[in-house]
């Protein structure tokens, strides 16, 4: 039983790596019942690692556990799977949906756990036989939604709801487990309205109250200041800053998430290779007074011009409009404004005539947009090219009849694999089966198989291992310079578009706050990140 001197959660020296590589290192904190704890940090600073062990997750016992104790109402705690952690009074809501679509919220909200009744078949043939208790399982589904203050039709199949009530729908599934004591929010307003996001704050504040202990991972750094009562910031696997949030700033947290002991700048050689593409490149694209209707991201009235031959990056704080931006242009989300490409006005909301004009678009989304998950490593490599370009095609009977050209889609499919070192069995292997790093891959030699003359990417390195992110991000920039390739990184991980870019362009509250040089320092970068933050 935890008493009122016994915090309800404490970390104790925890250490993890992956194959000898060291991505925690003596992570130490506490959190008392109803504690708000805001957990900062750029992608890569070990904040979701760090949760995936106090949730038990399997990755983790998989690649060897991890060092260190944890102390759950003072007593040591060691979770196995996150079964033992639901158990304990743990809840998680991912980044990505665990939703079943075919059903409604009330069935998602009580899944494994429906109240049942009796029957007469049961009494006789046993209780395997009882019958769900659909009036129960309403009531039961109808309070934790009001305990969320957050309305959503709880009839609803969650194939027909909109993202935001998705999101709500997997909250209210942990607040109906009445041994909740701690919530971990994995970036949960990233798909939500300002609307949507200002409610769920609300209920964030109403689980404090409750005695409900919240860990809320977000970029959005104003969030975290409305909401927590102390915020860790962490970078590089360490916690740097553990402070009361009324202490501290998004300024303050801006410089130290993004502050680091050693600058990585470019080598000189690249340096001058960028000037020089400074003084004599033309403006390839043009974007003027872009607005994008994404969810989760705000861009209100962005312009800028992108260089030909250079490597442009886009940064910024989660939900400013960064990954808005290329979705927009792309036309993936509703867009409006005017997008030039060589001279030439590209029609908005047409993904095929960005196409066809030569614009290549890997996005962040790699399973809901970028990969056909059920095909084979060539049928996703080579599918956009043969259905824009007609590449990969043997024409019989003078073209009237066109067939796949199996030779060559192996030939450039095992091509990329080599380049990219994207581990497979084969390249028939279907894309599913891959690990999210080597998938990303896919989704970048599918956008090298269409050789276009310019390319969006998008959060390229997400969800993959040190060694490949290097073997990634010198892959584009071998793009960029031997197939004169004009490329647009979107990251959200500053330093490597300071590694990897000419020039980086940061958004901030749905607009352009600056253009820099990559050679400027973290800390300039950062001001822009924050100078327009809403």
């Amino acid at each position: 039983m935890i008493n009122n001197t016994t915090p309800l959660l404490q970390m104790q020296n925890i250490k993890k790596d992956f194959f000898g590589n060291q991505v925690l290192t003596d992570i130490n904190f506490t959190l008392e019942a109803g504690d708000v704890l805001g957990l900062c940090g750029e992608n890569g600073a070990g904040k979701s690692t760090l949760m995936k062990i106090l949730f038990g997750m399997d990755v983790i016992r998989e690649t060897g556990g991890y060092g260190g104790d944890i102390l759950l109402g003072g007593e040591k705690v060691q979770f196995a799977t996150p079964f033992d952690a639901l158990a304990a009074g743990i809840g998680m809501v991912h980044q990505e949906f665990s939703l079943i679509p075919g059903f409604t919220a009330t069935e998602n909200i009580l899944l494994n756990r429906e109240p049942k009744k009796k029957n007469v078949i049961s009494e006789v043939f046993g209780e395997r036989l009882n019958t769900l208790n659909y009036k129960e399982m309403d009531a039961r589904s109808a309070q934790a939604i009001e305990k969320m203050g957050v309305k959503i039709d709880a009839d609803m199949r969650i194939s027909e709801m909109p993202v935001g009530h998705k999101q709500f729908t997997e909250i209210a599934r942990e607040l109906s487990k009445e041994q909740l004591k701690l919530l971990i929010l994995d970036e949960p307003t990233a798909v939500l309205t300002e609307k949507e996001a200002e409610a769920l704050l609300d209920s964030i504040r109403a689980m404090s109250a409750r005695g409900i202990a919240v860990i809320f991972i977000t970029h959005r750094l104003n969030e975290i200041l409305a909401v927590c009562n102390k915020v860790i910031v962490m970078r590089d696997g360490s916690v740097v800053r553990d402070v009361p949030a009324a202490e501290t700033s998004v300024k303050d947290i801006t410089k130290w998430m993004v502050g680091r002991s050693v600058r990585a700048d470019k080598a000189p050689a690249q340096e001058a290779a960028a000037a020089a593409r400074d003084e004599n490149a033309k403006t390839i694209l043009s974007i003027r007074n872009l607005w994008v209707d994404m969810p989760g991201e705000t861009v209100r009235n962005v312009s800028l011009d992108v260089r030909e031959g250079e490597i442009l990056g886009i940064g910024g704080l989660a939900g400013q409009g960064k990954l808005g931006i290329p979705n927009g242009v792309m036309g993936l989300y509703e867009a409006g404004g005017t997008v030039e490409f060589e001279g030439r006005e590209i029609p908005l909301n047409s993904p095929r005539q960005c196409l066809d004009a030569s614009l290549a678009f890997v996005s962040e989304d790699r399973r809901g947009v970028g990969l056909l998950l059920d095909e084979s490593l060539e049928w996703n490599v080579a599918f956009s090219a043969m259905q824009i370009q007609n590449k990969f095609l043997k024409n019989y009977l003078g073209g009237l009849v066109k067939w796949r050209d199996e030779k060559a889609i192996r030939a450039v499919t095992q091509k990329y694999i080599d380049e990219l070192a994207i581990k497979c069995t084969s390249s028939r292997q279907k894309a599913k089966e891959l690990s999210g790093g080597n998938q990303q891959k896919i989704c970048l030699a599918k956008a090298f198989a269409l050789e276009p003359k310019f390319l969006f990417v998008s959060e390229p390195t997400r969800g993959i291992d040190v060694g490949a992110k290097a073997l990634v991000l010198d892959a584009l920039k071998k793009f960029n310079r031997e197939s004169g390739v004009t490329v647009v990184m979107i990251s959200s991980e500053l330093e490597e578009l300071r590694q990897t870019c000419d020039r980086i362009a940061i958004v901030s509250g749905g607009r352009i706050a600056g253009i820099l040089p990559a050679s400027e320092s973290s800390e300039e970068f950062g001001l822009l990140m924050i100078s327009q933050v809403k």
